[in-house]
């Protein structure tokens, strides 16, 4: 089997979709009897400083011809693409949205970074992505539909048994980022204060500023006492509140696919979401879609289902038929194994 390297930035243990994709799927990889090194790199965001360009050239540039590399598409998106060009080792870019869209971005930076993974595209031997929705994404900047796999995460382990219920309980789970649109949901669970619920927002701070609004958000509804910022979880802990949840809700304004999205599937939960990115390819015929940034439509779609039990029993039994046709991780990396090979 093919001798290959896998580089990815900072701690890949973090528990975001793009890291926990990566060490998924390099632990899949070496599992399966591959040998698969991994490769710590500086860890310098969108915009690394000249030392973390100078870290990566040091770690990349050596890298033999004959041993592919697969890139983390942080690192893929943000290197100077001369730099890109240096490395001898034929590159699989591992892309889960192109970095120019992530929401937030000053606009001369988002057009800057659109521009630099638009040429960086040219010098990967092969692209890989999570969705078919990002795949043409790439394709319309330029990528070869030839030297491009879709791979859709995996999932671990058989599908969470159906729990007796836990009571109206709403779940999101999504990093404390502008693109995940906590603030709309916020805003949409204030209109239907009327109603009986609770709910929790799991996920890692991002950027403290974001973090701070929404908990600024929560105070200014008065929602407090029935809403909460329950941070990063554990596994455990996590799989918990899936499990006592009664809709799943993520107001989200785009994604490369939709992990936290595809677990709720996987737990038969009917899903509140937003037609964005990917999401609708994800979460198929398993939820109600409102526009992004579209706090009414929203709120009366966590409305009905909340007021409605035969329409939401429908939609979690559509849920948890399309969650159980999602693919493990041994499939997934068997896909990208097969793209090793053929480098």
């Amino acid at each position: 089997m093919t001798e290959c390297v896998f580089a990815i930035p900072g701690d890949h243990a973090r528990r975001t979709g793009g890291f926990i994709y990566e060490r998924r799927l390099l632990e899949e990889l070496q599992s399966a009897g591959r040998s698969v090194h991994h490769l710590r790199l500086a860890d310098g965001g969108a915009t690394p400083d000249a030392a973390t360009r100078a870290a990566w050239r040091a770690a990349l540039d050596p890298l033999p011809r004959d041993v592919p590399l697969i890139l983390d598409g942080l690192v893929f998106g943000a290197m100077h693409t001369r730099d890109l060009a240096r490395i001898k080792a034929p590159v699989v870019a591992m892309l889960h949205h192109p970095m120019g869209l992530e929401h937030g971005l000053p606009a001369a930076l988002a057009r800057r970074l659109m521009a630099r993974e638009t040429a960086n595209l040219r010098q990967a031997a092969h692209v890989v992505v999570t969705s078919p929705h990002t795949a043409r994404t790439y394709v319309a900047m330029g990528a070869d539909p030839e030297r491009l796999t879709v791979a859709l995460p995996g999932f671990d382990g058989p599908l969470p048994q159906p729990r007796p219920e836990a009571g109206p309980n709403i779940l999101s789970v999504g990093l404390l980022a502008r693109r995940k649109g906590h603030d709309v949901l916020i805003d949409a669970l204030a209109r239907i204060a009327d109603l009986d619920w609770t709910a929790l927002i799991v996920g890692k701070t991002h950027d403290p500023a974001i973090a701070g609004a929404l908990q600024a958000q929560i105070a200014d509804t008065g929602l407090g006492p029935r809403l909460r910022l329950a941070g990063e979880l554990s596994d455990a802990a996590l799989a918990e509140a899936y499990s006592r949840a009664r809709i799943f809700a993520l107001a989200t304004r785009h994604e490369g696919y939709g992990m936290a999205l595809a677990e709720a599937l996987r737990y038969g939960l009917p899903i509140v979401t937003c037609a964005a990115g990917a999401v609708p390819e994800t979460v198929g015929g398993g939820a109600r879609l409102a526009p992004p940034d579209d706090a009414s439509a929203f709120a009366a779609h966590l409305r009905a289902l909340l007021t409605d039990d035969a329409a939401r029993a429908a939609l979690a039994a559509a849920s948890r038929a399309l969650g159980r046709d999602l693919p493990g991780w041994a499939d997934t990396a068997r896909l990208v194994g097969r793209v090793l090979d053929r480098l």
